[in-house]
Parts: structure tokens; C-alpha cells; sequence
């Protein structure tokens, strides 16, 4: 292979990164960056970019985004993640760091309501992040858990990153979505267990207070009867109910993706409607809006990242990558060793649904000709961009976080977070290890 397509796979795939730093909508530094590449070396090229377009939209399976982010929508204007939090919260205050652990779970459920990470940790931030410093928490630990918490929302199925990943390797979307549940529960659980450590390790005294990393018990003891546990859950089930129908239905293989995200966005508004008394106009609007808005920017990613691997396809630079990758004499573990640095670094700069569109046609040759199974792989990088929502310098989650808690300085919310990024890199390595944890629940579906 002559070294001029080496130098040209290189200055696609720079120019495309330096594009999307520059600050423009992803979709259309994508589009442009195909444009010009196929105007200079394929000019007769640009008449099949409509064909190319449509051919991309033109999938039964994409219905899911948008029904999946319908089902959201009217959690996301309810007071669900409140009730959620405070439900859980009374559930867990007994525990050591019962607080903090009732946060994370409850950032993981609502992340399984809504698939998102953004909308997760804004929802739960905004109210468990002043909580917890109410009750002594550090404002690092605080906004730590919850910066960290709300990257489960790209994990936990049913997630848009999934859904994506599943449409650009032609990989089962069903698969993908139950893969994620074992890997999700044992960062939970290993966040979990992080912070009764912290609760039992880490608590320092009144004259410490200016430690970045504490717990300190303030106010009076809260007692919480059975009562008002069991009273605490009828708002909560029912939103519950939606996600293990959904799981369920995958699971057993009584619906597709799109079909249980249809059901689960009529259950979603019907809840919403009747527990929260929301049904006036002006709430429909909000909802149908948000969804629209939400679906056309994930759409219009999707158009441009598929239009850009067909121009990368196109010249060769695609396989010429996959090739210069699997040459590398390294062995397949080295191999996936790079693959995984390559994603952490894009995960710091560019948002997860645009990494996976661009980068997953790229790499599942190479994944596949390693003898990898894609579904591990779909978690494996999902795992490694959710390390990138907290990571500097774009880090969504990181700003999200320091929004809701604007005296918090920058490096204190990273201080926060870091313990978490070792859970993930933790995770990472025991799929590395038993690649079952991905691929148990798959195999029996």
C-alpha cells in the first residue's frame, strides 16, 4: 500500500478531529469535511451524497431514538427525579454514605429512564448535590458522585449510545442493551461500596473541614418509618415498571428495540400525566419540542458521521487504517490496549454519539479480525466515553456539574471524581478478563 494513502487516512482523520474542536455543530464539520475531501480527489462522488443520506435515515431501527427520547421527555419535565431521590433517600439513610449511595442509584435509574447522561446528571444534580453538602458532604465528594453517576446513562440500557452503535456495526441493538446490564451493576456496586469506605475511612474532624475529600455529620438524626418507605414508593414503581418491562420484553424477544421504546413512551406519558397532574398544554408543547430537538440532533450527527466513513471508505483510508492497526506487532491485547487509549482521547473531546458513529465502522473490522465478539466491544467503548464525560477538557458532565454548584472551583469537582475514574478503569479491566460479564445475559436471549 503506497505511503501517499497513508498520508491522506492521516489528513482526513486530522482535519475531521480539528474541525469538530473548532467549535461548530458536529454534524455539519462531518459534512463538510466529506465534501471537500470528495470535491478534491472524487468530484463525480458528490452526486450519490443524497442517495448516501437517505440510505442512512432509511432504518426501522432508528425509530428507537426517537421514541426511547419520547419516554424521557415527560420524566425530564416532572418532578420524577426528585420523588426518586427522596424515595431512595429513605430507603438508605441507615447505611454508611446512605446519602451519597441513594444519589447514585438514583442517578442510575433515572439514567435507565432516559438514556442520557447530560439529562441525568443535570436532573439528579440539581437536587441531590445540594443535599448532600447540606449534610456535610465535601462539595468535591458531592459533585463527584454525581458527575460520575450520570455517565451511566450511555451504560445502563436502554441507551442512545447503544442504539447508535447497534445501527453502525449492524450489530443486534437488543444485544447491546442487555450486555450493558451486568458491566452497569458492578460499577454501581463498586461505587457504591466506594463510598461506605469513604464513610467510614475518610471522615474527618470539624478542624479538617477545609480537606477537598469529606464527610461530616451535621444536623439531627432522621428517622424514617415503614410507613412512609412503602408511602415514598407509589410514585416510583411505576416509572420501575417501565424499565423492566422494556428489559424484559428484550430479553425474552417479544419486541424490537423500537417496539418496546413506542410502549414504553405511551406508559411514560400516561404515568407522568397521572402522578404528576402535567397534561396541560403547555407541558405537551415542552415535551413534543424537547423531543423533536433532541431526536434532530442525533439524527443529523448520525447523517454526517455515516456520510463521512462512506467518503472515508471511498478512499480507502478506512481500510487503510484498520490494516496499519492490525499490523501493529503488538498482539491482539496490545492492539486493543491502543484501541482503548484512542478512545479515551476522542471520549475528552468529542460527545459519546458522535465517537461511536465515526469511529465504531472503523473499528469493528479491526475488532472482529482480533477475534473480539462487537456486543463486548459495544460495552468495552462504552465504558471507555463514559470516562470522557468526566474528563478534561470538554467534559460535559464536569460543566453540568460545576453549573449546579458554581462555587465549587474546577479542580475540586475533578478531585471529586477522580476515585471514580479508577472504578471505571476497574471495570474495564475485569471485562478484559472475564468477557462473560458482557456476554452471559446476551447468550441466553
Amino acid at each position: 500500500m503506497s505511503f501517499n494513502i497513508y498520508v491522506l487516512a492521516v489528513i482526513l482523520f486530522l482535519s475531521s478531529f480539528m474541525i469538530l474542536l473548532s467549535g461548530i455543530p458536529i454534524w455539519s464539520g462531518l459534512v463538510l469535511v466529506s465534501f471537500i475531501f470528495t470535491l478534491i480527489f472524487s468530484p463525480d462522488l458528490i452526486s450519490m451524497f443524497p442517495t448516501v443520506v437517505h440510505g442512512s435515515i432509511d432504518s426501522f431501527a432508528l425509530l428507537a431514538v426517537p421514541l426511547f427520547i419520547l419516554l424521557s421527555a415527560p420524566i425530564a419535565i416532572s418532578d420524577c427525579s426528585k420523588d426518586l431521590y427522596e424515595t431512595l433517600h429513605k430507603w438508605l439513610y441507615k447505611i454508611p454514605g446512605g446519602l451519597g449511595i441513594a444519589s447514585m442509584l438514583g442517578c442510575g435509574i433515572f439514567a435507565a429512564l432516559c438514556g442520557s447522561s447530560a439529562a441525568t446528571a443535570a436532573a439528579m444534580g440539581a437536587i441531590s448535590i445540594p443535599e448532600m453538602r447540606k449534610h456535610g458532604y465535601s462539595p468535591s465528594l458531592a459533585t463527584g458522585i454525581i458527575a460520575h453517576a450520570g455517565t451511566f446513562g450511555i451504560l445502563i440500557p436502554p441507551s442512545i449510545t447503544m442504539i447508535l452503535y447497534g445501527i453502525a456495526t449492524e450489530t443486534s441493538i437488543s444485544k447491546c442493551f442487555i450486555a450493558g446490564v451486568i458491566p452497569g451493576l458492578l460499577e454501581i456496586l463498586l461505587t457504591a461500596l466506594w463510598l461506605i469506605i469513604v464513610f467510614y475511612y475518610r471522615k474527618l474532624s470539624p478542624a479538617k473541614q477545609g480537606a477537598v475529600y469529606y464527610i461530616q455529620d451535621r444536623g439531627a438524626i432522621e428517622f424514617y418509618s415503614w410507613k412512609e418507605r412503602f408511602k415514598s414508593l407509589t410514585k416510583v414503581l411505576p416509572f420501575v415498571f417501565i424499565i423492566f418491562g422494556i428489559m424484559g420484553a428484550l430479553y425474552g424477544g417479544w419486541a424490537t428495540p423500537s417496539e418496546s421504546a413506542a410502549v414504553g413512551a405511551v406508559l411514560s406519558i400516561i404515568f407522568v400525566f397521572s402522578i404528576y397532574r402535567i397534561y396541560q398544554l403547555k407541558y405537551i408543547k415542552l415535551i413534543l419540542t424537547k423531543t423533536l430537538n433532541e431526536s434532530t440532533m442525533i439524527l443529523m450527527i448520525m447523517v454526517g458521521a455515516l456520510l463521512f466513513a462512506f467518503v472515508s471508505s471511498l478512499l480507502y483510508t478506512t481500510q487503510t487504517l484498520g490494516n496499519l492497526i492490525l499490523a501493529i506487532p503488538v498482539g491482539k491485547w496490545g492492539t486493543l490496549f491502543f484501541i482503548n487509549i484512542l478512545l479515551l482521547i476522542l471520549g475528552c473531546f468529542i460527545p459519546p454519539a458522535a465517537v461511536i458513529l465515526m469511529i465504531a465502522p472503523l473499528l469493528y473490522p479491526v475488532i472482529t479480525g482480533l477475534g473480539f465478539d462487537p456486543i463486548w466491544f459495544a460495552v468495552l467503548m462504552t465504558i471507555n466515553l463514559e470516562i470522557g464525560l468526566v474528563t478534561p477538557p470538554v467534559g460535559l458532565n464536569l460543566y453540568i456539574v460545576k453549573g449546579i454548584a458554581p462555587d465549587v472551583p474546577m479542580h475540586k469537582v475533578l478531585m471529586g471524581v477522580y476515585p471514580f475514574l479508577i472504578i471505571e478503569v476497574i471495570v474495564i479491566i475485569a471485562l478484559c478478563l472475564w468477557p462473560e460479564l458482557a456476554l452471559w445475559l446476551p447468550s441466553k436471549m
